[in-house]
């Protein structure tokens, strides 16, 4: 780390003084920050970075590749944010130095990031190029050891049946993204029958409403964030709520208020829930399942619906009735996925991913519970599946194995 004179001008990030202030460094995030945990390191840690954004504002070191490496390294799963007993927002504060680190400093490898995120706005071709990577999938173009390292499906869908809107007033919006709609789309198909067995009307957003801007914003490309947060309000007209069965999702849309600074925005954060929070009261309203899912079933807490939407329990309550939990004795720790981070930092996320196995591996389960596409395909693999709660309380309300796939 390049240290500079006082009265040499470095380049600010901007932060909020009052952000920076809260941290006190008692060091309690300590454990449940992946990144230290796997490292050990100071600097891999919230309460070390934290100290060096000040540093960099306080003009007492500069702005280059080490920084910029060191804030790279944060997987952003915000555990540090909910055990914090002094409420600090680590989440604001390295979205907000990323994106000046994308502007004057970007890593070496932030081209080819770039570059990965830019079919995600453009459906057709991201469902065109993702077929693409199916059928050299199946001709062994792709082996599985290189698909399972970029945390990819193991069989990625060459074609997929359409989805389907309902005829009617929209009760509520299901939102399909893009990668999960690419890769998940049979996720999507439970989710819909979950929901219509509620008795509910069920809409889906129009064209451009696919990419929700979540990889954007952790990668600091704002501007790219928020002009697809614009075009994602446009598809959901309305008043009805708008569901979403990706926590990556969910945050992000629930984040547009704060990243648009609207009134509009705002009250389309507001409409956003999580599936499992809009399926929790109106479980009586289902039918009777035919048959409790098969297995135990370890709960997996995705980052972003653990840590920064606070809905996680909502899943507990919505799987209860119909298959066997068991809690993973980790308290709800990352899994590495993080996005994009298995593919810019793979192994950081590889050790994280195999402590976050080893844990899953003490509960006996057959099955693990993910609510996030991310995470799920991440941690599929012998022996255990990765299936999303919608696809479990699917196969129980109308029988098979709740994992079917896209041909």
């Amino acid at each position: 780390m390049n240290r500079v004179s006082p009265v040499m001008k470095t380049t600010p990030l901007s932060l909020n003084d009052d952000l920076l202030s809260a941290c006190v460094s008692c060091g309690l995030c300590l454990p449940h920050c992946p990144t230290y945990r796997a490292t050990e390191e100071e600097s891999a840690s919230p309460r070390g970075r934290i100290t060096l954004m000040r540093a960099v504002e306080n003009g007492e070191i500069a702005v280059d590749d080490t920084f910029s490496a060191y804030m790279e390294r944060c997987v952003q799963c915000r555990g540090c944010e909910t055990a914090c007993p002094s409420g600090v927002q680590f989440g604001a504060l390295i979205e907000q130095t990323r994106s000046v680190l994308a502007e004057i400093h970007p890593a070496k490898g932030s081209f080819l990031l770039r570059l990965m995120l830019r079919p995600l706005g453009h459906h057709r071709l991201l469902l065109l190029g993702s077929s693409l990577l199916g059928v050299a999938q199946r001709a062994r173009i792709v082996p599985r050891s290189v698909a399972a390292k970029l945390g990819l499906p193991a069989r990625i869908p060459v074609r997929q049946p359409e989805l389907i809107a309902d005829r009617g007033a929209v009760e509520a919006w299901l939102f399909t993204g893009c990668v999960m709609d690419a890769w998940q789309r049979d996720v999507h198909r439970a989710t819909l029958r979950v929901m219509r067995a509620t008795g509910a009307t069920v809409g889906l957003p129009g064209a451009s409403g696919d990419c929700c801007g979540a990889l954007h914003s952790h990668a600091g490309l704002h501007d790219d964030a928020k002009r697809l947060a614009e075009r994602v309000m446009r598809t959901c007209p309305g008043f009805a709520p708008i569901v979403v069965n990706s926590a990556g999702c969910g945050a992000a849309l629930k984040h547009y208020g704060a990243l648009l600074g609207t009134h509009e925005a705002e009250e389309f954060s507001a409409r956003v829930l999580d599936v499992h929070e809009w399926l929790a009261p109106r479980l009586t309203k289902l039918p009777k399942a035919t048959a409790r899912f098969p297995g135990i079933v370890a709960v997996q807490d995705p980052c972003h619906l653990r840590h920064v939407q606070r809905a996680h329990m909502a899943v507990r309550t919505v799987l209860a009735p119909f298959a066997e939990l068991v809690e993973i004795p980790d308290d709800g720790r990352c899994c590495g996925a993080g996005g994009s981070y298995q593919v810019q930092q793979p192994e950081l996320a590889g050790r994280i991913r195999a402590d976050k196995l080893e844990a899953i591996a003490t509960t006996n389960a057959t099955v693990i519970a993910s609510a996030n596409p991310g995470c799920s395909l991440w941690l599929n693999g012998a022996p255990l599946e990765a299936l999303h709660p919608m696809q479990i309380i699917d196969s129980a309300l109308h029988g098979g194995s709740g994992g079917e796939r896209g041909e």
